[in-house]
């Protein structure tokens, strides 16, 4: 999940616009002229292949293939983890590959689903399903523009990095998809209370737009002993979602859920032993100039 911010280096050739010694503003480079390194293609690869599932999904739905569309939006997912790691592997971020990834993400983790959530039941629910679809779509691209825009804070204690603010779009698409799974699993009677699900649709969207710390498990480190019991857990997992997919995804969703609480408290304990810090907004930071 691609909520880590990058270290972003400038693209070569970039298209971007910036201010000479004479205080004006140069031209944008043609698109022809913008060169990307050739070891920055195999994560905007891995970006566009993403973007494609994301799509796909909306078509599955359409079709009706309900099923066929969750399951594109969880390889989307995971090609979604992968991309990010690839670029900082080999060395390739750009600010191209950054800019792709945000958009993907916006459109995988928040059009996407909720353009399949109203197509299956919360266009029973008339104008208000739409407007709970609407907002979940909405407050998916207000968090990605929030976290782009988020800027680093000198003071700022290392082990605040291990913290998100609000849902990270990814784990937002798969809290959203538990009506999804249950119905999968036999819970019919959740299609005949689209108001319901139009509900909770939205409290999610309020969740990823929310200020509530919550668990950033990139920076989590294994020790040397537990490794091996790791994978063998790795494995069950794995064992697990072959087997009872829906269930293990249902899991999964309501394991996140359940941390939400923890990942508050534990992040409250430990602002508290930061006497001299004070907690500011994300989007805090220079003015910007709409000139």
């Amino acid at each position: 999940m691609s909520e880590q911010p990058p270290h972003i280096r400038p693209v070569e050739d970039a298209a971007a616009s910036s201010d000479d010694d004479t205080g004006k503003v140069q031209k944008r480079a043609p698109l022809g002229r913008i060169h990307l390194p050739a070891r920055s293609l195999i994560p905007n690869i891995l970006t566009v292949l993403a973007l494609c599932a994301g799509l796909t999904a909306v078509r599955f739905g359409l079709d009706g293939r309900f099923e066929a569309a969750i399951i594109a939006v969880m390889i989307a997912a995971l090609l979604d983890g992968l991309d990010g790691r690839v670029a900082r592997l080999l060395k390739g971020e750009t600010r191209f590959g950054a800019e792709l990834d945000s958009l993907t993400d916006f459109v995988n983790f928040g059009v996407v689903p909720a353009l399949l959530l109203f197509i299956w039941t919360l266009e029973g629910a008339g104008g208000f399903g739409w407007v709970m679809a609407l907002s979940y779509a909405i407050c998916c691209g207000l968090r990605l523009a929030r976290f782009n825009v988020a800027h680093d804070d000198p003071d700022r204690p290392l082990w605040m990095a291990s913290y998100f603010t609000g849902v990270p779009s990814p784990a937002g698409a798969m809290l959203v998809f538990v009506p999804f799974f249950a119905v999968f699993m036999g819970a019919d009677w959740l299609l005949d209370v689209p108001v319901l699900t139009a509900v909770y649709t939205g409290l999610i969207g309020l969740l990823m737009v929310s200020s509530i710390p919550t668990y950033s498990f990139k920076r989590l480190r294994v020790r040397g002993d537990l490794v091996l019991p790791l994978l063998l857990v790795v494995a069950l997992i794995a064992a697990s979602f072959a087997t009872n997919p829906w269930e293990s995804l249902l899991a999964l969703a309501l394991s996140y859920a359940a941390l939400l609480p923890l990942s508050y408290i534990t992040f409250r304990r430990r602002l508290a032993k930061e006497p001299g810090y004070t907690l500011e907004e994300e989007t805090e930071g220079p003015p910007i100039s709409l000139d």
